[in-house]
């Protein structure tokens, strides 16, 4: 089952946040997150459990009903599942393996490529077969560029900035006087704040990178690297790897802290956005001053089609034009390969008019609007704010009394902009609960109604009573996760 997807073409499947006092199962990944479906009646469905990670049940199949009692058996076979996935070294383990390593000689510095993991001498010999590759320092301190990017977009992809974003960000920061930076995900801009560390000329900046990739624990000590779930906010590595969060989340001698967090981009933003308010909160915890009223700096790298729902979570948050570029990202990357324009932004609680967005590359800063845009994203007087999204230029629709897409025309049966080919009437699904087109189900003023409601007793009937599926099968054939993202892609690009 692909929860996300789901979820994106409003079948129902919603999130229920951890709520204090129940202990979540859990997965490989960490503590499961709770999904319930609802219906377009506005009834809710049987709840379960699933990977908070893994979109796909291939990658992950753990799936437990919410009700269900487990048995003795199940819980001892899932455990030991859970144990057979773990890294084969702990944090500690691998800080002394690096130690070995980097005293051995260039010719004895060997990678296996097949395992992913750095040789000792004494393991060439079960190593033999594989694909072995000589290492040096240079590599050494870019971890990135040795390791095998993980390439399921489902799960845990791993998309690396290229060198003008990194250096971009890195820049930013510390224009903005940020000397500690979290790197939520963000391997390469750990990398680039290590090497900048290494010029005279630059004050040394602190960086701990959070990844649910635990080979990069081969290459860092345990106050740089915490083998960490954004979905969950969970540490793989326990009590020890939180303290390193908090020790690392203090503020002594004016460093300030900032949080640069790039998400796989099918991941729901409910959940990250949860992790990323825990975050804030335990820094929160850390300063010494009263700053109860007061969020942690962040930074949230994601495509700019999801900010209705990055704004739902994080009120303060604001997306600004920058447009992030990924070096092996088959699309949101310029060149023959990529598109002219990435759909990936920044999304921040930091002031928007302080983030200086580089004239040289077409960024000009509007004074009505007080922050920098794209040289294309001209401010409406009508709507008083520079309206475009995707870096083309917005038409102003007098119709709808706001700005569209150049591609769109107004459609008087839809009532709305749409593109001149889209099938009329798809723009009025409107609200599951009461069937109102002027807005959706979480905004609807029944919901609670229909929630209390849905919970009554029913005549018996098919469905999910007595299922051991998540969800039943569609009865047609439908496209695959990818088809339809690609879809929906095409279309808001338009």
């Amino acid at each position: 089952m692909d929860i996300t997807e789901e979820h994106e073409e409003s079948l129902g499947i919603e999130v229920i946040l951890p709520q204090d006092g129940k202990t979540a199962p859990c997965c490989p990944h960490g503590p499961t997150l709770l999904f319930e479906k609802v219906s377009k009646g506005g009834e809710t469905g049987r709840r379960f459990y699933a990977c908070s990670a893994c979109r796909d049940r291939k990658d992950c199949n753990f799936f437990q009903w919410a009700d269900e009692k487990v048995s003795e058996v199940r819980l001892s076979a899932r455990e030991a599942e859970n144990r057979s996935k773990r890294p084969p070294f702990s944090q500690k383990e691998y800080c002394n393996r690096f130690r070995k390593f980097a005293s051995l000689p260039l010719h004895e510095k060997k990678f296996c490529q097949d395992c992913q993991i750095l040789l000792l001498p004494g393991e060439l010999a079960d190593h033999s077969a594989h694909r072995a590759a000589a290492v040096t320092a240079a590599q050494l301190r870019r971890p990135s560029a040795v390791l095998r990017p993980l390439a399921n977009k489902k799960s845990n992809a791993q998309y690396l900035f290229t060198d003008r974003s990194s250096h971009f960000l890195l820049d930013t920061l510390a224009a903005l006087g940020y000397m500690k930076v979290l790197c939520v995900g963000t391997p390469r801009l750990q990398e680039l704040i290590k090497l900048r560390n290494l010029e005279p000329k630059h004050k040394p900046m602190k960086s701990l990178l959070l990844d649910i990739d635990f080979r990069y624990a081969q290459f860092y000590s345990q106050d740089e690297f915490c083998h960490y779930n954004m979905f969950n906010h969970h540490f793989f590595g326990g009590a020890a790897s939180s303290a390193v969060l908090e020790a690392f989340l203090q503020e002594s001698d004016g460093e300030k802290v900032v949080m640069v967090a790039d998400p796989p981009f099918g991941g729901l933003v409910k959940p990250l956005a949860n992790s990323f308010s825990v975050i804030s909160q335990t820094w929160r915890k850390q300063q010494s001053s009263d700053s109860s009223n007061v969020e942690m700096p962040m930074m949230w790298i994601f495509p700019y089609f999801f900010e209705p729902r990055i704004l739902e979570c994080l009120p303060s948050f604001v997306m600004l034009d920058y447009q992030v570029d990924y070096d092996n990202h088959p699309l949101y990357k310029h060149g023959k390969t990529g598109r002219k324009q990435s759909p990936v932004r920044l999304f921040t609680n930091i002031s928007a008019r302080d983030v200086i967005l580089p004239k040289e590359e077409g960024y000009r800063f509007c004074s009505k609007c007080e922050r920098y845009v794209w040289s294309l994203n001209k401010h409406c007087s009508k709507c008083n704010l520079c309206p475009s999204k995707d870096g083309r230029e917005w038409k102003h629709c007098s119709t709808c009394e706001k700005c569209v897409k150049p591609s769109w025309k107004h459609c008087q049966s839809c009532g709305r902009c749409a593109l001149p080919d889209h099938p009329c009437g798809d723009g009025k699904e409107g609200c599951f609960n009461c069937g109102s087109l002027q807005h959706k189900r979480k905004a609807c003023p029944l919901k609670d109604t229909h929630r209390i409601s849905s919970r009554l007793p029913k005549a018996k009937s098919g469905g999910l009573k007595g299922s051991r599926r998540p969800l039943s099968k569609p009865k047609a054939k439908r496209k695959s996760g990818a088809a339809r993202r690609a879809k929906k892609l095409a279309a808001q690009s338009v």
